[in-house]
């Protein structure tokens, strides 16, 4: 399909799964606008190859995800909005009674709170435009919980009732939300984990994949940046106006169980 003509914001998408987003949207003709916190030589580098692998307008726009007026200042900087993508995020593992103050606070402000404030700046440009897409990145961790991530189950949860709403609230008009609920995603930063669990386990590179890192993911391999892109590019399809406030799940079976 063509998102030709279309303006996509992605949130956190300076690398995994945010960048694999992009890259797809790219391919499929949209303009895109890449984000990050950093303001560095390379991300600035990478929009100008999207753009020219792809042949579209492709833009780094840096902001602070956990500062509501940069996130609103993000959407009014990128010139309008088509197509939202809230990807950004960050994680922290602590039992709660020990978990700091400060990164539950980061960790709202981040995995959730951007989210409703780049909504709100959106809409309005969705709505004169006459239509729109709005995807956020939740995880399975939105349908499920685990011990010591209270911040960011809470956060994923949080997105996917934000979702329901967001559907809610334009459900009469050419504007759908959706949220996707990854599984293990194979990104870079996964990947330079896998030989520290090695070391830490004992045990070989496939095993440790198997029987460690995707324990509670059924298919037993991960997902990949491209599949759940390709989810995203499906979202902006005619194909899926009619889909909305829903989760898509892509992650191997792990909330079948």
């Amino acid at each position: 399909m063509s998102l030709k003509g279309k303006t996509a914001v992605v949130t956190g998408s300076n690398s995994g799964i945010g960048l694999g987003i992009a890259e797809e949207l790219a391919r499929a003709g949209a303009q895109v606008i890449l984000n990050s916190y950093t303001d560095d030589p390379e991300d600035h580098d990478l929009a100008a190859r999207i753009a020219r692998e792809h042949d579209v307008n492709c833009r780094y726009i840096q902001a602070d995800m956990s500062k509501g007026d940069r996130c609103r200042a993000l959407i009014e900087e990128a010139g309008g909005c088509d197509i939202l993508v809230n990807n950004a995020g960050i994680q922290h593992v602590a039992p709660i009674p020990d978990f700091p103050v400060e990164k539950w606070d980061a960790i709202i402000a981040i995995n959730l709170s951007s989210a409703f404030h780049t909504t709100a700046a959106a809409l309005p440009h969705m709505r004169k435009r006459g239509w729109g897409r709005v995807v956020n990145i939740a995880s399975a961790h939105g349908l499920t919980a685990s011990p010591f991530k209270s911040a960011y189950i809470a956060a994923k949860h949080g997105i996917v009732g934000l979702s329901k709403t967001t559907a809610l609230e334009t459900a009469e008009e050419p504007i759908t939300c959706n949220a996707i609920c990854p599984g293990y995603v194979l990104t870079p930063l996964v990947e330079a984990q896998i030989p520290d669990t090695m070391k830490e386990y004992g045990m070989d590179r496939e095993t440790v994949i198997r029987d460690v890192m995707l324990a509670r993911q059924p298919s037993k391999d991960f997902a990949t940046v491209e599949q759940i892109g390709g989810t995203t590019v499906f979202l902006c399809s005619e194909a899926a106006a009619q889909i909305t406030g829903t989760t898509i799940s892509v992650d191997g079976g792990w909330t079948a169980l």
